[in-house]
Protein backbone atom coordinates (compact mmCIF):
# COMPACT_ATOMS: atom_id res chain seq x y z
CA UNK A 1 0.00 0.00 0.00
CA UNK A 2 2.68 2.51 0.97
CA UNK A 3 4.68 1.32 -2.37
CA UNK A 4 1.49 2.55 -4.11
CA UNK A 5 1.15 6.37 -2.54
CA UNK A 6 4.53 7.00 -3.11
CA UNK A 7 4.11 5.50 -6.40
CA UNK A 8 1.17 7.61 -7.25
CA UNK A 9 2.89 10.94 -5.31
CA UNK A 10 5.83 10.22 -7.54
CA UNK A 11 3.96 10.34 -10.45
CA UNK A 12 1.81 13.71 -9.31
CA UNK A 13 4.74 15.44 -8.71
CA UNK A 14 6.75 14.05 -12.33
CA UNK A 15 3.31 15.15 -13.96
CA UNK A 16 3.47 18.36 -12.36
CA UNK A 17 7.29 18.96 -13.22
CA UNK A 18 6.45 18.27 -16.89
CA UNK A 19 3.65 20.60 -17.06
CA UNK A 20 5.30 23.49 -15.90
CA UNK A 21 8.58 22.93 -18.03
CA UNK A 22 6.54 22.42 -21.05
CA UNK A 23 5.89 25.50 -22.81
CA UNK A 24 2.53 24.46 -24.50
CA UNK A 25 0.68 25.10 -21.40
CA UNK A 26 -0.02 28.25 -19.98
CA UNK A 27 -2.15 29.89 -16.89
CA UNK A 28 -3.33 33.14 -16.18
CA UNK A 29 -1.77 35.25 -13.89
CA UNK A 30 -3.60 35.01 -10.37
CA UNK A 31 -3.52 31.19 -10.00
CA UNK A 32 -2.32 29.92 -6.81
CA UNK A 33 0.60 27.54 -7.12
CA UNK A 34 0.31 24.23 -4.76
CA UNK A 35 3.31 23.58 -1.85
CA UNK A 36 4.79 21.09 -4.06
CA UNK A 37 4.75 23.51 -6.97
CA UNK A 38 6.75 26.18 -4.87
CA UNK A 39 9.14 23.53 -3.37
CA UNK A 40 9.81 22.63 -6.80
CA UNK A 41 9.86 26.18 -7.91
CA UNK A 42 12.75 26.99 -5.12
CA UNK A 43 14.65 23.56 -6.37
CA UNK A 44 14.42 24.77 -9.81
CA UNK A 45 15.67 28.50 -9.22
CA UNK A 46 18.33 27.00 -7.32
CA UNK A 47 19.97 24.95 -9.83
CA UNK A 48 19.00 27.70 -11.97
CA UNK A 49 21.46 30.07 -10.08
CA UNK A 50 24.16 27.26 -10.03
CA UNK A 51 24.02 26.98 -14.06
CA UNK A 52 24.05 30.57 -14.20
CA UNK A 53 27.02 30.76 -12.22
CA UNK A 54 28.53 27.89 -14.18
CA UNK A 55 -8.46 34.66 -46.00
CA UNK A 56 -9.84 35.81 -42.90
CA UNK A 57 -7.04 34.71 -40.39
CA UNK A 58 -8.45 31.20 -39.90
CA UNK A 59 -8.31 30.06 -43.56
CA UNK A 60 -5.38 31.91 -44.29
CA UNK A 61 -2.84 30.40 -41.63
CA UNK A 62 -4.99 27.22 -40.10
CA UNK A 63 -5.48 24.34 -42.98
CA UNK A 64 -7.51 21.27 -41.59
CA UNK A 65 -5.81 17.92 -41.85
CA UNK A 66 -8.03 15.05 -42.24
CA UNK A 67 -6.61 11.89 -41.23
CA UNK A 68 -6.07 10.65 -44.47
CA UNK A 69 -3.85 13.48 -45.52
CA UNK A 70 -1.48 13.25 -41.87
CA UNK A 71 2.18 14.02 -43.11
CA UNK A 72 4.80 12.19 -40.79
CA UNK A 73 6.30 14.79 -38.26
CA UNK A 74 2.95 15.97 -37.04
CA UNK A 75 3.20 16.86 -33.44
CA UNK A 76 0.31 16.57 -31.10
CA UNK A 77 -0.03 16.53 -27.22
CA UNK A 78 -1.74 14.07 -24.93
CA UNK A 79 -4.67 15.99 -23.21
CA UNK A 80 -6.72 13.30 -21.97
CA UNK A 81 -10.15 14.41 -20.40
CA UNK A 82 -12.45 11.96 -17.96
CA UNK A 83 -13.63 8.96 -19.62
CA UNK A 84 -9.79 8.68 -21.32
CA UNK A 85 -9.03 8.02 -18.32
CA UNK A 86 -10.87 4.85 -18.32
CA UNK A 87 -10.82 3.69 -22.20
CA UNK A 88 -7.16 3.56 -22.94
CA UNK A 89 -5.82 4.99 -26.02
CA UNK A 90 -2.29 3.83 -26.55
CA UNK A 91 -0.62 0.87 -26.97
CA UNK A 92 3.35 0.03 -26.38
CA UNK A 93 4.45 -2.18 -29.08
CA UNK A 94 7.05 -3.75 -27.09
CA UNK A 95 4.63 -5.20 -24.62
CA UNK A 96 1.20 -5.07 -27.07
CA UNK A 97 -0.09 -3.82 -23.74
CA UNK A 98 -2.25 -0.80 -23.69
CA UNK A 99 -0.90 2.66 -21.86
CA UNK A 100 -2.66 4.74 -19.26
CA UNK A 101 -3.44 7.95 -20.47
CA UNK A 102 -2.73 9.61 -17.27
CA UNK A 103 1.36 8.72 -17.42
CA UNK A 104 1.46 9.62 -21.23
CA UNK A 105 -0.47 13.15 -20.21
CA UNK A 106 1.22 16.31 -21.37
CA UNK A 107 3.43 14.22 -23.65
CA UNK A 108 4.03 15.07 -27.31
CA UNK A 109 3.31 12.37 -30.01
CA UNK A 110 5.02 12.97 -33.50
CA UNK A 111 2.82 11.16 -36.05
CA UNK A 112 4.89 8.43 -38.54
CA UNK A 113 2.55 6.99 -40.35
CA UNK A 114 0.09 4.06 -40.35
CA UNK A 115 0.22 0.07 -41.03
CA UNK A 116 -1.17 -3.28 -40.03
CA UNK A 117 -1.13 -5.97 -37.49
CA UNK A 118 -0.66 -9.48 -37.75
CA UNK A 119 -4.04 -10.07 -36.99
CA UNK A 120 -5.37 -7.23 -39.84
CA UNK A 121 -6.01 -4.32 -37.64
CA UNK A 122 -4.76 -0.76 -38.62
CA UNK A 123 -2.90 1.11 -36.49
CA UNK A 124 -1.59 4.79 -36.08
CA UNK A 125 1.76 5.51 -35.24
CA UNK A 126 3.27 7.77 -32.89
CA UNK A 127 6.91 8.41 -31.31
CA UNK A 128 6.29 9.82 -28.05
CA UNK A 129 9.10 12.97 -28.06
CA UNK A 130 9.60 13.19 -24.43
CA UNK A 131 10.67 9.55 -23.63
CA UNK A 132 11.91 8.21 -27.45
CA UNK A 133 9.23 5.14 -27.30
CA UNK A 134 6.93 3.71 -29.68
CA UNK A 135 3.44 4.26 -29.43
CA UNK A 136 0.15 2.87 -32.22
CA UNK A 137 -3.54 4.05 -31.67
CA UNK A 138 -5.72 0.92 -32.64
CA UNK A 139 -8.83 1.10 -34.95
CA UNK A 140 -10.98 -1.64 -33.73
CA UNK A 141 -12.89 -1.88 -37.26
CA UNK A 142 -12.49 -1.39 -40.77
CA UNK A 143 -9.04 -0.78 -43.08
CA UNK A 144 -7.32 2.89 -42.06
CA UNK A 145 -9.16 4.25 -45.30
CA UNK A 146 -12.67 3.78 -44.04
CA UNK A 147 -11.26 5.36 -40.84
CA UNK A 148 -9.32 8.43 -41.52
CA UNK A 149 -12.15 10.07 -44.00
CA UNK A 150 -13.97 10.45 -40.69
CA UNK A 151 -14.30 13.02 -38.09
CA UNK A 152 -13.35 10.86 -35.05
CA UNK A 153 -9.56 11.05 -35.49
CA UNK A 154 -7.37 10.29 -32.32
CA UNK A 155 -8.70 10.72 -28.72
CA UNK A 156 -6.59 12.75 -26.63
CA UNK A 157 -4.70 14.24 -29.37
CA UNK A 158 -4.69 17.88 -29.27
CA UNK A 159 -3.16 19.71 -32.48
CA UNK A 160 -0.02 21.73 -31.97
CA UNK A 161 0.11 22.61 -34.95
CA UNK A 162 -2.59 24.67 -34.48
CA UNK A 163 -1.05 26.28 -31.48
CA UNK A 164 2.79 26.71 -32.96
CA UNK A 165 1.19 29.01 -35.59
CA UNK A 166 -1.06 30.96 -33.20
CA UNK A 167 1.47 31.59 -31.01
CA UNK A 168 3.67 32.67 -33.83
CA UNK A 169 0.74 34.74 -35.34
CA UNK A 170 -0.98 36.32 -32.21
CA UNK A 171 1.30 37.15 -29.56
CA UNK A 172 1.21 40.45 -28.48
CA UNK A 173 -1.49 40.95 -30.53
CA UNK A 174 -4.71 43.29 -29.93
CA UNK A 175 -7.89 41.35 -30.11
CA UNK A 176 -11.27 42.09 -29.70
CA UNK A 177 -13.91 39.85 -27.17
CA UNK A 178 -16.90 38.90 -29.54
CA UNK A 179 -18.34 36.97 -26.42
CA UNK A 180 -19.51 37.53 -22.92
CA UNK A 181 -17.80 34.42 -21.55
CA UNK A 182 -14.56 33.33 -20.93
CA UNK A 183 -12.41 31.40 -18.37
CA UNK A 184 -9.78 32.06 -15.60
CA UNK A 185 -7.79 29.30 -14.22
CA UNK A 186 -8.13 28.07 -11.21
CA UNK A 187 -5.20 25.23 -10.29
CA UNK A 188 -1.70 25.99 -11.24
CA UNK A 189 -1.24 22.09 -11.09
CA UNK A 190 -4.30 21.14 -13.25
CA UNK A 191 -7.07 21.88 -15.44
CA UNK A 192 -9.26 23.62 -13.20
CA UNK A 193 -11.07 26.55 -13.94
CA UNK A 194 -13.83 29.48 -13.28
CA UNK A 195 -16.37 30.77 -15.74
CA UNK A 196 -15.98 34.64 -16.06
CA UNK A 197 -18.49 37.04 -17.95
CA UNK A 198 -16.52 39.97 -19.40
CA UNK A 199 -17.96 42.96 -22.08
CA UNK A 200 -18.11 42.26 -25.83
CA UNK A 201 -15.99 44.27 -27.79
CA UNK A 202 -13.56 44.99 -25.37
CA UNK A 203 -9.44 45.71 -26.76
CA UNK A 204 -7.52 43.24 -25.55
CA UNK A 205 -4.25 41.75 -25.49
CA UNK A 206 -2.60 38.15 -26.20
CA UNK A 207 0.16 37.83 -23.17
CA UNK A 208 0.84 33.63 -24.00
CA UNK A 209 -0.54 31.24 -26.12
CA UNK A 210 -0.50 27.49 -25.55
CA UNK A 211 -2.48 23.72 -25.60
CA UNK A 212 -6.11 23.66 -24.65
CA UNK A 213 -8.02 20.26 -25.03
CA UNK A 214 -8.40 17.53 -28.22
CA UNK A 215 -11.72 19.39 -28.93
CA UNK A 216 -10.32 22.73 -28.56
CA UNK A 217 -6.58 22.98 -28.71
CA UNK A 218 -5.77 26.36 -28.89
CA UNK A 219 -5.64 28.49 -25.81
CA UNK A 220 -5.41 31.85 -25.66
CA UNK A 221 -4.91 34.42 -22.63
CA UNK A 222 -6.04 38.01 -23.15
CA UNK A 223 -5.25 40.77 -20.75
CA UNK A 224 -7.51 43.85 -20.83
CA UNK A 225 -6.26 47.37 -19.79
CA UNK A 226 -6.97 47.28 -16.37
CA UNK A 227 -4.67 43.89 -16.27
CA UNK A 228 -7.44 41.36 -15.85
CA UNK A 229 -6.43 38.02 -17.80
CA UNK A 230 -8.80 35.52 -18.72
CA UNK A 231 -8.53 32.79 -21.94
CA UNK A 232 -10.77 30.23 -24.43
CA UNK A 233 -9.86 27.49 -25.35
CA UNK A 234 -10.75 27.29 -28.87
CA UNK A 235 -10.36 25.28 -32.51
CA UNK A 236 -8.76 26.83 -35.36
CA UNK A 237 -8.21 24.26 -37.95
CA UNK A 238 -10.59 21.47 -36.19
CA UNK A 239 -7.72 18.46 -37.12
CA UNK A 240 -8.19 16.11 -34.81
CA UNK A 241 -10.78 18.03 -33.16
CA UNK A 242 -12.98 15.23 -33.15
CA UNK A 243 -16.29 17.77 -34.01
CA UNK A 244 -18.16 17.77 -36.67
CA UNK A 245 -19.26 21.07 -38.26
CA UNK A 246 -22.54 20.80 -37.48
CA UNK A 247 -22.07 20.38 -33.69
CA UNK A 248 -20.31 24.44 -33.23
CA UNK A 249 -23.65 25.50 -32.53
CA UNK A 250 -25.25 26.62 -29.35
CA UNK A 251 -22.69 26.89 -26.80
CA UNK A 252 -19.94 24.92 -28.34
CA UNK A 253 -20.13 27.70 -30.99
CA UNK A 254 -18.19 30.46 -28.72
CA UNK A 255 -15.23 28.25 -28.76
CA UNK A 256 -14.78 28.91 -32.68
CA UNK A 257 -12.02 31.05 -32.70
CA UNK A 258 -13.58 34.13 -34.91
CA UNK A 259 -16.50 33.48 -32.17
CA UNK A 260 -14.76 34.51 -29.20
CA UNK A 261 -12.34 36.45 -30.39
CA UNK A 262 -11.81 39.56 -33.56
CA UNK A 263 -8.42 40.12 -34.48
CA UNK A 264 -7.25 43.45 -35.27
CA UNK A 265 -5.37 42.38 -38.26
CA UNK A 266 -8.24 39.91 -39.46
CA UNK A 267 -9.70 43.16 -40.15
CA UNK A 268 -6.60 44.97 -41.53
CA UNK A 269 -7.02 42.29 -44.15
CA UNK A 270 -10.57 43.91 -45.36
CA UNK A 271 -10.57 43.44 -49.54
CA UNK A 272 -13.24 43.15 -52.27
CA UNK A 273 -14.45 39.87 -51.37
CA UNK A 274 -15.43 40.67 -47.58
CA UNK A 275 -15.61 44.08 -47.31
CA UNK A 276 -19.27 43.71 -46.85
CA UNK A 277 -18.94 42.07 -43.19
CA UNK A 278 -17.53 45.19 -41.81
CA UNK A 279 -20.79 47.35 -42.66
CA UNK A 280 -22.11 48.51 -39.61
CA UNK A 281 -18.90 48.31 -37.59
CA UNK A 282 -17.82 51.23 -35.35
CA UNK A 283 -13.98 51.94 -36.14
CA UNK A 284 -12.13 55.16 -34.82
CA UNK A 285 -9.37 56.79 -36.49
CA UNK A 286 -6.18 56.09 -35.58
CA UNK A 287 -4.30 59.51 -38.02
CA UNK A 288 -5.50 62.82 -38.63
CA UNK A 289 -7.45 62.45 -41.93
CA UNK A 290 -9.41 64.98 -43.99
CA UNK A 291 -12.86 63.46 -45.49
CA UNK A 292 -15.87 64.87 -47.11
CA UNK A 293 -18.47 66.43 -44.84
CA UNK A 294 -21.88 65.63 -46.28
CA UNK A 295 -23.56 68.58 -44.66
CA UNK A 296 -20.91 71.11 -45.74
CA UNK A 297 -19.20 69.45 -48.85
CA UNK A 298 -16.04 70.40 -48.49
CA UNK A 299 -13.13 68.50 -47.37
CA UNK A 300 -12.88 68.74 -43.09
CA UNK A 301 -10.15 67.55 -41.32
CA UNK A 302 -10.81 64.60 -38.64
CA UNK A 303 -8.55 64.41 -35.37
CA UNK A 304 -7.43 60.61 -34.13
CA UNK A 305 -9.97 58.66 -32.40
CA UNK A 306 -13.25 60.07 -33.58
CA UNK A 307 -15.37 57.29 -33.82
CA UNK A 308 -17.96 56.56 -37.08
CA UNK A 309 -20.11 53.76 -38.00
CA UNK A 310 -19.21 52.29 -41.30
CA UNK A 311 -22.53 52.88 -43.43
CA UNK A 312 -21.29 51.48 -47.15
CA UNK A 313 -18.47 50.73 -48.92
CA UNK A 314 -18.48 51.15 -53.08
CA UNK A 315 -15.40 49.31 -54.57
CA UNK A 316 -14.20 51.07 -57.68
CA UNK A 317 -15.66 50.49 -60.91
CA UNK A 318 -12.60 48.53 -62.36
CA UNK A 319 -10.54 48.46 -59.55
CA UNK A 320 -11.89 46.90 -56.59
CA UNK A 321 -9.04 47.09 -54.67
CA UNK A 322 -9.99 50.90 -54.16
CA UNK A 323 -13.35 52.13 -52.60
CA UNK A 324 -15.11 54.60 -51.05
CA UNK A 325 -16.00 54.54 -47.49
CA UNK A 326 -19.20 56.42 -46.61
CA UNK A 327 -19.27 56.87 -42.25
CA UNK A 328 -21.93 58.06 -39.48
CA UNK A 329 -19.71 60.34 -37.24
CA UNK A 330 -21.69 58.65 -33.41
CA UNK A 331 -21.58 61.71 -31.95
CA UNK A 332 -22.57 64.68 -34.41
CA UNK A 333 -24.77 61.99 -36.40
CA UNK A 334 -24.03 63.93 -40.37
CA UNK A 335 -21.36 61.73 -42.82
CA UNK A 336 -18.51 61.60 -44.21
CA UNK A 337 -16.87 60.28 -47.72
CA UNK A 338 -13.38 59.06 -48.03
CA UNK A 339 -11.65 56.65 -50.80
CA UNK A 340 -9.37 54.15 -48.88
CA UNK A 341 -7.64 51.40 -50.65
CA UNK A 342 -9.02 47.76 -49.27
CA UNK A 343 -5.58 45.33 -50.39
CA UNK A 344 -2.71 45.94 -48.11
CA UNK A 345 -0.84 44.46 -50.51
CA UNK A 346 -1.74 46.82 -52.92
CA UNK A 347 -1.16 49.84 -50.91
CA UNK A 348 2.71 49.59 -50.68
CA UNK A 349 4.26 52.57 -51.25
CA UNK A 350 0.74 54.56 -50.47
CA UNK A 351 0.21 53.15 -46.92
CA UNK A 352 -1.30 55.92 -45.37
CA UNK A 353 -4.53 55.53 -47.97
CA UNK A 354 -5.14 51.82 -46.53
CA UNK A 355 -8.37 51.44 -45.03
CA UNK A 356 -6.11 49.88 -42.13
CA UNK A 357 -4.10 52.12 -41.66
CA UNK A 358 -6.70 54.97 -41.29
CA UNK A 359 -9.41 52.84 -38.84
CA UNK A 360 -9.56 50.54 -36.08
CA UNK A 361 -11.96 48.71 -34.81
CA UNK A 362 -13.92 49.49 -31.43
CA UNK A 363 -15.03 52.97 -29.91
CA UNK A 364 -13.52 56.03 -30.14
CA UNK A 365 -12.99 59.05 -27.70
CA UNK A 366 -16.02 60.28 -26.32
CA UNK A 367 -17.19 63.53 -26.46
CA UNK A 368 -19.65 65.05 -24.59
CA UNK A 369 -21.48 68.30 -26.74
CA UNK A 370 -24.88 70.45 -26.94
CA UNK A 371 -27.04 70.13 -29.56
CA UNK A 372 -26.54 73.85 -30.40
CA UNK A 373 -22.63 73.08 -30.77
CA UNK A 374 -22.87 69.51 -32.63
CA UNK A 375 -25.14 72.08 -35.27
CA UNK A 376 -22.18 74.12 -35.42
CA UNK A 377 -19.58 71.01 -35.89
CA UNK A 378 -21.83 69.49 -38.83
CA UNK A 379 -20.76 72.90 -40.76
CA UNK A 380 -17.18 72.69 -39.63
CA UNK A 381 -17.18 75.67 -37.95
CA UNK A 382 -15.17 77.00 -34.42
CA UNK A 383 -17.51 79.15 -32.31
CA UNK A 384 -16.44 80.79 -28.57
CA UNK A 385 -17.31 78.45 -25.43
CA UNK A 386 -16.89 75.07 -27.65
CA UNK A 387 -13.99 72.63 -25.64
CA UNK A 388 -10.11 71.03 -27.14
CA UNK A 389 -12.46 67.89 -27.95
CA UNK A 390 -15.38 70.00 -29.82
CA UNK A 391 -12.75 72.19 -31.41
CA UNK A 392 -11.08 68.99 -32.67
CA UNK A 393 -14.25 67.56 -34.26
CA UNK A 394 -14.79 70.30 -36.16
CA UNK A 395 -11.23 71.60 -37.12
CA UNK A 396 -9.32 68.74 -36.55
CA UNK A 397 -5.78 68.71 -34.48
CA UNK A 398 -3.93 72.26 -34.78
CA UNK A 399 -0.35 72.47 -36.56
CA UNK A 400 0.57 74.85 -34.51
CA UNK A 401 0.36 75.42 -30.93
CA UNK A 402 1.27 78.77 -29.03
CA UNK A 403 1.22 79.64 -25.16
CA UNK A 404 -0.05 82.97 -24.05
CA UNK A 405 0.14 84.88 -20.82
CA UNK A 406 -2.76 84.31 -17.99
CA UNK A 407 -3.37 80.45 -18.98
CA UNK A 408 -4.50 80.99 -22.40
CA UNK A 409 -2.69 79.41 -25.49
CA UNK A 410 -3.52 79.38 -29.36
CA UNK A 411 -4.42 76.74 -31.88
CA UNK A 412 -3.30 77.07 -34.93
CA UNK A 413 -4.84 76.03 -38.34
CA UNK A 414 -3.88 76.15 -41.32
CA UNK A 415 -6.39 76.56 -43.64
CA UNK A 416 -6.98 75.70 -47.35
CA UNK A 417 -7.22 79.18 -48.59
CA UNK A 418 -3.28 79.93 -47.67
CA UNK A 419 -4.93 81.24 -44.22
CA UNK A 420 -4.40 81.03 -40.75
CA UNK A 421 -7.16 80.54 -37.88
CA UNK A 422 -6.21 81.02 -34.41
CA UNK A 423 -8.10 79.57 -31.66
CA UNK A 424 -7.94 81.64 -28.26
CA UNK A 425 -8.58 79.37 -26.05
CA UNK A 426 -9.00 80.48 -21.85
CA UNK A 427 -7.20 78.81 -18.69
CA UNK A 428 -9.64 76.27 -18.64
CA UNK A 429 -9.76 75.42 -22.02
CA UNK A 430 -12.67 77.15 -23.52
CA UNK A 431 -12.59 78.90 -27.00
CA UNK A 432 -12.28 82.97 -25.94
CA UNK A 433 -13.08 83.86 -29.43
CA UNK A 434 -10.86 83.24 -32.85
CA UNK A 435 -8.92 85.08 -35.51
CA UNK A 436 -7.91 84.76 -39.06
CA UNK A 437 -4.76 86.15 -40.64
CA UNK A 438 -2.88 85.74 -43.85
CA UNK A 439 -0.89 82.49 -43.94
CA UNK A 440 1.13 80.80 -44.89
CA UNK A 441 2.11 80.65 -41.32
CA UNK A 442 4.83 83.54 -40.12
CA UNK A 443 4.62 86.01 -37.40
CA UNK A 444 1.37 85.49 -34.53
CA UNK A 445 -1.15 88.00 -35.38
CA UNK A 446 -1.08 88.71 -31.35
CA UNK A 447 2.63 89.94 -30.59
CA UNK A 448 2.26 89.25 -26.94
CA UNK A 449 2.06 85.53 -28.03
CA UNK A 450 5.42 83.37 -27.58
CA UNK A 451 5.91 81.67 -31.31
CA UNK A 452 5.68 77.91 -31.23
CA UNK A 453 8.23 76.04 -33.36
CA UNK A 454 6.81 75.04 -37.18
CA UNK A 455 5.65 71.33 -36.11
CA UNK A 456 6.15 71.47 -32.57
CA UNK A 457 2.72 69.78 -31.16
CA UNK A 458 2.92 70.16 -27.28
CA UNK A 459 -0.57 70.08 -26.44
CA UNK A 460 -2.42 71.75 -22.95
CA UNK A 461 -4.10 67.95 -23.10
CA UNK A 462 -2.32 65.39 -25.06
CA UNK A 463 -4.66 62.60 -27.23
CA UNK A 464 -3.65 59.31 -26.26
CA UNK A 465 -2.47 57.24 -29.25
CA UNK A 466 -4.52 54.64 -31.01
CA UNK A 467 -3.63 51.20 -30.64
CA UNK A 468 -2.16 49.56 -33.52
CA UNK A 469 -4.62 47.45 -35.91
CA UNK A 470 -7.38 48.14 -38.46
CA UNK A 471 -8.77 48.72 -37.95
CA UNK A 472 -9.85 53.01 -34.37
CA UNK A 473 -23.48 81.92 -31.67
CA UNK A 474 -21.89 82.10 -34.61
CA UNK A 475 -18.69 80.33 -35.78
CA UNK A 476 -15.52 80.93 -37.81
CA UNK A 477 -15.47 78.30 -40.53
CA UNK A 478 -11.93 75.78 -40.92
CA UNK A 479 -13.07 74.31 -44.44
CA UNK A 480 -12.48 76.15 -47.71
Amino acid sequence: MKRTIFAACMAIAFLTASAQSNSYIVKTKGVKKSAQTHMQDELAEAQLDEEESSQDFISQNFKYHSLCDWEKGMKFMVMPEKYDLVVKTFTDPSTGKEVSSMTLKYKIMVYQGHDESKDGHARINFICQDNGKPYYYEIGYGTFDDYCFQKTGVPTLAYLGDVDIAKEKLMGKTLFTKTKYYRIDTEYDGEGYQDVEVDRDMEVKVVAVGVGSRKYPVKIVVEDKNGNQFYQNVTMSKTNCGMRDDEFVADEARYLFNNSFELMDDIMSISSRNYKQFIGKIVHTKIPIRMLNEVSSKQQAIPRLAEFRIESITPHKGDDSNATVKLKNTTTGNFFYTDAILDMYKAEGNENKFIGAIFAPGPGKKVVTSEATRAMIRQGHVGIGMTEDEVEMAAGEPDHVENGVGGQYFWVFQRSNNKLLYVEFDGSGVVKKTAVADGPYGPSVNPTLKKAKKGSKTRKSSIPKADNGWMGGTGTPIMN
